[in-house]
């Protein structure tokens, strides 16, 4: 099943258009991290790089293991400079929790920084570049939009917090639910950014098919950043699994309008759209508030018509006695 698996992904890559521009992927082994792992962890002239709790066994890169507070990461060692990519996440999120009893979860990282700890996954808060989440756990107790694990694509400029009490809300680009905890069949996880549009698909069902998550125009990514995954486990744990992650530069055929336009050279990473994005978060928190005070003063109306009857109905029950005498 796994060689016909690779056959259809090799045989896809040649097949996929982009709005009607052909494309052409290539492995680059340089950027690529699979079996058997050699040196990572213990030899410089390796690729990739641990830190933290993070392991090596035969079969994968274990982030974190099921046990509370752990927090691991495995970076590349050399700066991507390819414009259009393809990566492919072969991953595993296992353990001995319950439905809502595990977390925290993994991410996929594209960044200036790396090798840093921190509390967004095992990795830094206020990061420059690209994150995608695969969250397990949610923190925002009202998250009836939402079916956990959940995955979402963030950019961040080095200013940008992500928010935990939200799950990331504030900040997300788009995203998807998948079950993805305790399968007996792999799952993968899908980035792909060219010509500026960031695409998220996700083969978690074992069909060997992928299912749209996100797909965002205008996302604007300098070139030079790193790639890497971490996980982070708290109060509750999983084991964070990392089988391979495989990257594809894409050859994409341009108009000369097209070259032209991307001739500008991005140095901070950014959304066209994010303001948009911003104020439809504003929006759904103002929502939630007109909500509760539209339940308030129907309660109010309600109790105030209750009375009122009453009223009313004292009075004719008086006038109506009246009458008898």
């Amino acid at each position: 099943m796994h060689v016909v698996y690779m056959i259809f992904i090799i045989s896809l890559g040649f097949c996929l258009s982009d709005d009607g521009h052909e494309m052409e992927e290539f492995l680059k082994r340089e950027y690529s991290l699979s079996k058997p792992y050699q040196g990572i962890g213990v030899s410089g002239s390796s690729h990739w790089e641990l830190m933290g709790d993070s392991i090596v066994t035969a079969d994968q890169v274990r982030l974190t293991p099921d046990v509370q507070s752990k927090q691991g990461a495995v970076w590349s060692r050399i700066p991507c400079n390819l414009k259009d990519w393809e990566l492919q996440v072969h991953f595993k999120i296992h353990g001995q929790g319950k439905k809502n009893l595990n977390g925290d979860g993994l991410a996929v990282w594209y960044t200036k920084e790396r090798m840093q700890k921190g509390p967004v996954f095992g990795n830094k808060d206020f990061f420059t570049g690209l994150g995608v989440f695969i969250d397990t756990y949610p923190n925002e107790e009202k998250h009836i939009e939402r079916i956990f694990p959940y995955v979402l694509a963030t950019v961040g400029n080095g200013t940008i917090g992500y928010d935990h009490e939200r799950d990331g809300r504030p900040t997300e680009l788009g995203g998807c639910n998948a079950m993805v905890r305790n399968l007996k069949h792999d799952t993968f996880l899908f980035i792909r950014y060219v010509r500026r549009r960031l695409t998220v698909m996700i083969d978690i069902d074992g069909q060997h098919e992928w299912r749209d998550c996100l797909d965002i125009p205008g996302v604007r990514l300098p070139l030079g950043y790193y790639f890497g995954a971490s996980a982070l486990t708290g109060d509750l744990s999983d084991n964070h699994d990392l089988i391979s992650m495989k990257l594809y530069q894409l050859t994409v055929l341009r108009s000369k309008q097209e070259e032209e336009e991307e001739e500008e050279e991005v140095t901070i990473p950014s959304v066209d759209n994010m303001e948009l994005l911003r104020n439809y978060y504003e929006a759904e928190g103002m929502s939630g508030i007109a909500i509760f005070f539209t339940v308030l003063f129907s309660m109010l109306g309600l109790f105030l018509l209750i009375v009122v009857g009453l009223v009313v109905y004292g009075h004719w029950n008086e006038s109506k006695r009246k009458r008898f005498y």
